[in-house]
């Protein structure tokens, strides 16, 4: 749009100056058009312009055309508009302006410097409505702080039931056969591992996108943390970006949570657990995963009291979320996991 620079009233062409055959030619095209002379001050808006503003030419060259510019974006656009005039480069800027019946809308201007021969001779640009993508974007903008805060209640709540939970295991824990506690301490450590993988999910920086690499290596070293601190080495390689949405990092969450079980429960408390966990998220092809839990000693057949529920758990975690999966999570067989394919989105076209 015309920049706020002029020197005086002269130095360009009047509204009349510009071509017949120019103007017949915006005058029928389906878009707000202007144009400015060297100074910056506009010389012409077309008939989809002046039909939008409600206001005639001669009240819109010049200077006129901004008494329509909503307050809030007055200065911002100036500014803008002008240090492009400046260097004479194109620009784009989004600002409001008061349409016949009164109310705002958005738009967006993108203008153009016109040379010939290396000669200036002001700018031309276009304008295009955009009010209904920036009431989408509002809109989505409004309905992500309620998603937010709807997750962080949920998120304190499920932690509080689990809590609640970790604490009727253990009382019955206590109150049962000694043959039968170790079930239920194994019980309880999952039971925390379940708020652990909750926690990380809502700690995410963007909830929509989880960066799996980081999301993993926390986890893992959070879930050895709550039984074994100090014991358990965690290392997370691949190539490639991972971002997964919650319901993907929640079921791998809860997978890993069942290969450090597994491994803690294989192994003496005086002895390390490695857990290595692969990613390969190479474009255009889904996402996979090896895990290999080890601990340098042969894997035991699991303590006395304990039922090894590992691969059963996996295998329902896993077909929640469509993640393929086979192998043992061993060096001779690793967990292998491929991620359902991410379907793309169609996007409206225009706006």
């Amino acid at each position: 749009m015309a920049a706020d620079i002029s020197a005086g009233a002269g130095g360009g062409p009047g509204p009349l100056d510009v071509g017949d055959g120019f103007r017949r030619f915006a005058d029928h095209v389906p878009l707000m058009m202007w144009r400015t002379d060297l100074d910056g001050r506009s010389i012409y808006h077309n008939e989809c312009w002046l039909d939008f503003t409600g206001r005639p030419l001669d009240e819109e060259v010049g200077d006129g055309w901004r008494r329509g510019l909503h307050p809030d974006d007055f200065e911002r656009h100036a500014s803008l508009v002008a240090e492009a005039f400046q260097a004479r480069r194109p620009f784009s800027v989004e600002f409001r302006l008061r349409r016949r019946d009164g109310a705002y809308r958005w738009l967006l201007d993108t203008g153009r410097p016109l040379e010939e021969n290396g000669v200036f001779h002001g700018y031309l640009g276009s304008c295009f409505d955009i009010t209904d993508r920036k009431n989408a974007e509002e809109h989505a903008a409004r309905a992500l702080v309620e998603k937010e805060t709807l997750l962080a209640e949920i998120y304190h709540r499920v932690r509080n039931n689990l809590q609640v939970m970790v604490s009727l295991i253990g009382l019955y824990g206590r109150a049962a056969p000694e043959s039968c506690r170790g079930s239920f301490d194994a019980l309880g450590q999952r039971v925390r591992a379940i708020a652990l993988v909750q926690q990380h999910l809502h700690e995410a920086p963007h909830i929509a996108s989880i960066d799996l690499r980081d999301y993993l290596h926390r986890l893992a070293v959070g879930l050895g943390n709550l039984r074994r601190t100090g014991r358990i080495g965690v290392v997370v390689e691949g190539e490639g970006t991972s971002l997964v949405e919650p319901r993907i990092a929640n079921a791998l969450g809860m997978i890993v949570s069942e290969v450090v079980a597994e491994c803690l429960d294989a192994t003496a408390e005086t002895v390390t657990c490695s857990i290595a966990i692969a990613i390969d998220a190479g474009v255009g092809a889904p996402v996979r995963l090896s895990i290999v839990s080890g601990s340098g000693e042969a894997a035991a057949a699991g303590k006395p009291g304990v039922p090894m529920l590992g691969p059963r758990l996996i295998a329902a975690y896993a077909a929640q979320a469509e993640i393929a999966v086979s192998g043992t999570a061993t060096a001779a067989d690793p967990l292998r996991l491929q991620l359902p394919e991410v379907r793309p989105s169609v996007s409206p076209v225009g706006g």
